[in-house]
């Protein structure tokens, strides 16, 4: 027989270590638990030294409340915290670090030195401890009121440990990515970051919109705060501000996203659905939006103690919580028009505070209902006009009632008098729209435009494609696309699997504006389209529904994908390459571009137009040098 093996209690040290291995993962890590416990402490100011990436020295100095000098030992040992005393206390945790493990297992890796001086009080105190000697030592110093935490020789006592660091620079760039999160949640803070003795970092307090914004834009770059636009919304108890980029500035990786609920870091499966699905018809495929968020919610309805790195959050009604993210990001990114990308920098920009419907009150899957609620919030709306020449753009079908909206789509365009082509733009520039006046059509493909930047290069094909989409998901919001008969009806030779889709199916596509009369066993007739469609290719518009409703296959997926059936269909509707256009005709299509709805990308998230200003042109042809 065997021996038993008997239970018995860990040691001190090694239990420190197995939870070092759970909070501990590098420098950075280190890092992060030191300037949390700065920022509970109240600090105002954090100088942060590190020398070889932070495995040599970390050293973390503030000017905080302090810890006094019967506390400093308690602060190296396990689950000892000031920031907690009974379980109430956990269920609404408003302080960063609040388990009372950090120091203790720091200090079980590595040679660390906490020196503390409280407000009033004589002198300071330090405390010292190293790796497997878990006695601290207590003796005076010298010290400002605040405390410094110095952390040497990480994993020192660890060899293994030490073996999955990674170079200097590598281990450098992730702790310094963790003090700029810091910094963005806290802009009341000054944050100095000093790496081999070189200043890498210095902030200085934010205390204003304008401050704010440039503490992001030196953490994010000034393009991120140049093509983002500011937000500030509060509904229901939940407040969402900070700024979003545009679907433009997006990311080949998802390295310039930073959301925090209740100033904390996250990173959340619930949020980054939400922010997806917000941007999902205005990316290109494999991109990543961009954007510096902070939601502000009751903390006793989100739990952050479902993770030792605190990275994850459970909120206590998870879809209140998406559906408001969703329908803020999705409202915000749809309010953008070509006047706003060619705006100002945020860093000056007015925070928008919409309410209601356009705070975000719909889940993803009422994105058809918010772009309904767009004919009760502006039922008579006209889009711009120049205040001067008298020029007007045609009114959205969005601005219409749902019936007029129906029959209201022209040939291609709205009907535009050209801009004056003898004596040029006018004068004053409030008398020019922000797409400017067409000037020309480039190879059946291309609109060239002038406006009061430059030059505007236009893709028809993709611009008429999202105004079209757009048009297409309002009518389908309100009573569904009305159809337009066909003078001949035509017939179309599918197999059996697709006429048994279409008969199936007939209530949908009745819905999407088709009147489709199954003839035999592998033949339709095409009796009707929709109306805003009438342009389109009948046989090769059907082809593609029914191939997408055969993908879908049930009502309730083909509900949930009623966007990408819609965009399908936008794609057919829209005018084609190598169509040669008048100049009204492109006038009228810049104006509803400037009147509709995302329509600086196409359905599937590629840019529509792009502006060249004076100073491109002048770079290209070396004028003024």
């Amino acid at each position: 027989m065997s021996d038993v093996v008997r239970i018995q209690l860990l040691s001190p040290r090694l239990a420190n270590q197995i939870a070092a291995g759970e909070v501990v993962e590098r420098p950075a890590s280190v890092i992060k638990e030191l300037l949390e416990n700065s920022l509970d402490s109240g600090a105002k100011r954090i100088e942060v030294d590190v020398e070889q990436g932070g495995v040599k020295l970390l050293k973390v100095r503030d000017n905080g409340s302090g810890i006094s000098p019967d506390d400093l030992p308690l602060a190296l040992a396990r689950h000892a915290t000031s920031k907690i005393r009974e379980l109430e206390d956990l269920e609404q945790v408003m302080s960063l670090g609040f388990r009372g493990e950090a120091l203790a297992s720091i200090s079980s890796v590595a040679r660390l030195t906490l020196t503390s001086r409280t407000e009033g009080a004589e002198q300071a105190w330090q405390v010292e401890t190293e790796g497997r000697d878990m006695q601290p030592r207590v003796q005076p110093a010298a010290h400002p009121v605040g405390t410094s935490v110095e952390v040497r020789d990480l994993f020192f006592n660890t060899p293994a440990r030490r073996k999955f660091l990674k170079t200097e620079k590598t281990e450098f760039d992730h702790l310094q990515e963790v003090i700029k999160r810091l910094a963005l949640a806290r802009f009341d803070v000054a944050f100095h970051l000093r790496h081999n003795g070189k200043t890498v970092l210095g902030l200085h307090e934010a205390p204003d919109e304008v401050t704010r914004a440039r503490r992001v834009a030196s953490v994010c770059g000034a393009a991120f705060l140049e093509q983002s636009r500011p937000i500030d919304i509060e509904r229901n108890g939940l407040h969402l501000w900070g700024w979003v980029g545009l679907p433009t500035y997006s990311r080949s990786q998802a390295d310039l996203q930073y959301f925090y609920v209740n100033g904390r870091m996250v990173r959340d499966k619930l949020v980054a659905h939400a922010v997806r699905q917000a941007y999902r018809d205005v990316l290109f495929n494999g991109r990543h939006p961009t954007f510096v968020l902070f939601l502000e919610i009751d903390p006793s309805v989100v739990d952050v103690n479902v993770h030792p790195t605190k990275h994850e959050v459970r909120f206590r009604d998870g879809r209140m919580v998406h559906d408001f993210l969703y329908g803020t990001l999705h409202r915000a990114l749809g309010d953008v028009r070509p006047e706003d990308q060619l705006a100002a920098p945020a860093a000056v920009a007015e925070m928008v505070r919409p309410s209601g419907q356009a705070a975000g009150e719909f889940g993803p899957q009422g994105e058809i209902g918010l772009a309904a609620s767009l004919l009760q919030s502006a039922p008579n709306a006209s889009v711009w006009r120049s205040p001067g020449a008298g020029y007007q753009g045609a009114r959205p079908e969005a601005a219409l009632p749902a019936a007029e909206a129906q029959g209201a789509y022209r040939e291609f365009f709205s009907p535009m008098a050209a801009a004056p082509s003898s004596v040029g733009l006018p004068e004053a520039q409030g008398d020019i729209p922000p797409l400017g006046y067409a000037i020309a059509q480039l190879k059946g493909v291309y609109i060239l435009a002038e406006n009061v930047q430059g030059l505007v290069v236009v893709d028809m094909h993709a611009a008429h494609e999202r105004i079209t989409y757009e048009r297409l998901k309002v009518a389908m919001a309100s009573e569904g696309l009305r159809g337009q008969p066909l003078l001949v009806p035509e017939s179309i030779a599918v197999s059996q699997r697709e006429a048994d889709c279409a008969e199936e199916h007939a209530e949908w596509f009745q819905r999407l504006g088709f009147e489709l009369q199954r003839l035999g066993p592998e033949t339709l007739a095409i009796r009707q389209i929709p109306a805003l469609l009438k342009q389109a290719e009948a046989t090769r518009l059907v082809q593609d529904v029914l191939g997408d409703l055969l993908e879908y296959g049930t009502t309730d997926r083909i509900q949930a994908h009623l966007n990408e059936l819609l965009g399908t269909m936008a794609c057919h509707g829209a005018v084609r390459a190598n169509r040669r256009l008048t100049l009204p005709e492109m006038n009228g299509l810049l104006r509803d571009m400037e009147s509709t709805e995302r329509s600086g990308q196409c359905n599937h998230g590629r840019p529509t137009w792009t502006q060249m200003g004076m100073d491109d042109l002048d770079k290209l042809f070396l004028r003024g040098r």
